[in-house]
């Protein structure tokens, strides 16, 4: 008998605004109007959550059906959704408070600024049991793997190379500007050692709440540090096409099945020659590795930091997760990946673009003119059919 799927949910973080890709603020009138939805401190941008849900198909649903709301509201204003992960046409000097009564936005605007007036999608999957390993053992030791391999996930997700109508530097400009907090995390030997630490941290000041662990992937649960169910991925850029996104959480999903099969082989605090300290200043350099250079980049392996291209670490773990994901049914959910390998994300098809000439805003423009024409398509195939047929 197969394993069970992993319980799984999204937080994703949208820009509204006009069609041209122009960011036009109304997240308070929004979340005031539509349920599920909530404010960030800039107005720019606004969240929703889906429930926790082990299929596939459903999350789909799930993701989807926030947006056709949102969106039957925003057309009413002549506004939409917009693609990307940064202020890609502006205006990154300006913050736009959404509550300026509240205290907690006051200090993010004083603290970060428009550093984090950013868009992107955190993945939620339930790890608390299996295979025999006490919850915690296998939450921490997911944790650990999916630290050390962060900047795949990143790879795959790039979708921020502009900022303020230029190129920049990076495909995803988003992850090198925001402020990871604290500035260093360790790789976390186990649950107490989560707990210690995040209580030295609360009293050094460098976090605010226990909230404030701003890192690549973290523990989440209804009372942290204490209480934890669930590991919260939070590298990944915004991914407009909820196919890729549903095959990256397949991939970080089928990387954790692995995991709890054989702990031994896949925990890098037993499966690498580097220490708990190497291993940290590892995982963080390959994020920022992937950051400017997304697919293209060159990164070191947890195994024994030997250098290998992000696109090759990929395409061998792909391989290898063949077999199980066939075992587990998700071989059509993983196969988008492929096509990214092959044809790059987000980020290097809008550069590809712009090098060939076309401007950032006609390629936000198309952009958000896909977005919506396949959002459409799959709520026509799900009331059709039940299931769309990637994911049937």
């Amino acid at each position: 008998m197969s394993a069970p799927l992993l319980l799984k949910g999204f937080e994703v973080e949208l820009y509204t605004g006009r069609a041209d890709g122009t960011v036009v603020g109304c997240s308070a009138e929004a979340a005031a109007a539509l349920e599920g939805f909530v404010t960030e401190p800039d107005c720019r941008n606004l969240e929703y959550i889906t429930p926790p849900d082990a299929d596939y198909s459903r999350q789909l649903q799930l993701l989807l059906e926030p947006r056709q709301r949102l969106r039957r509201w925003l057309a009413n204003r002549n506004l939409t959704l917009l693609p990307g992960s940064t202020l890609s046409l502006g205006d990154s000097q300006r913050f736009e408070r959404s509550d300026p009564a509240n205290p907690y936005h006051g200090y993010i605007e004083a603290t970060y600024g428009t550093k984090v007036v950013t868009a992107s999608v955190h993945i939620n999957l339930g790890l608390t049991a299996g295979h025999g390993l006490e919850p915690m053992t296998s939450l921490f030791a997911g944790l650990r793997l999916m630290r050390c391999e962060a900047s795949l996930l990143l790879a795959l997700s790039a979708s921020s190379p502009f900022l303020d109508g230029l190129v920049t530097a990076a495909h995803s400009q988003r992850w090198l500007q925001f402020p990871l907090t604290p500035a260093e995390v360790p790789l976390f030997l186990d649950h107490q050692h989560y707990i210690s630490w995040m209580g030295e941290q609360l009293a050094l000041g460098t976090m605010q709440n226990v909230r404030h662990l701003w890192t690549s992937v973290r523990p989440n649960g209804d009372n942290r540090p204490h209480d934890l169910n669930r590991l919260e991925i939070r590298i990944c850029d915004l991914v407009t096409d909820p196919l890729v996104l549903l095959a990256i959480t397949a991939f970080a999903e089928l990387r954790l099945q692995q995991l709890l099969r054989e702990p031994e082989r896949y925990d890098p605090l037993h499966a690498s020659s580097l220490s708990p300290s190497q291993l940290a200043t590892l995982a963080d350099a390959n994020d920022r590795a992937a950051a400017r250079s997304s697919l293209d980049a060159t990164v070191m392996h947890w195994r024994n930091g030997a250098p290998i291209q992000a696109r090759e670490w990929l395409a061998q773990e792909l391989a290898g997760l063949a077999p199980l994901a066939e075992e587990l049914g998700l071989s059509r959910v993983l196969a988008p990946l492929q096509g990214v390998l092959d044809q790059g994300n987000q980020a290097m098809g809008w550069l590809a673009c712009h090098q060939a000439g076309l401007s950032i805003p006609t390629l936000l423009n198309q952009t958000v003119e896909a977005m919506a024409s396949q959002e459409a398509e799959l709520l026509e195939a799900i009331a059709t059919d039940g299931v769309p047929g990637p994911l049937g």
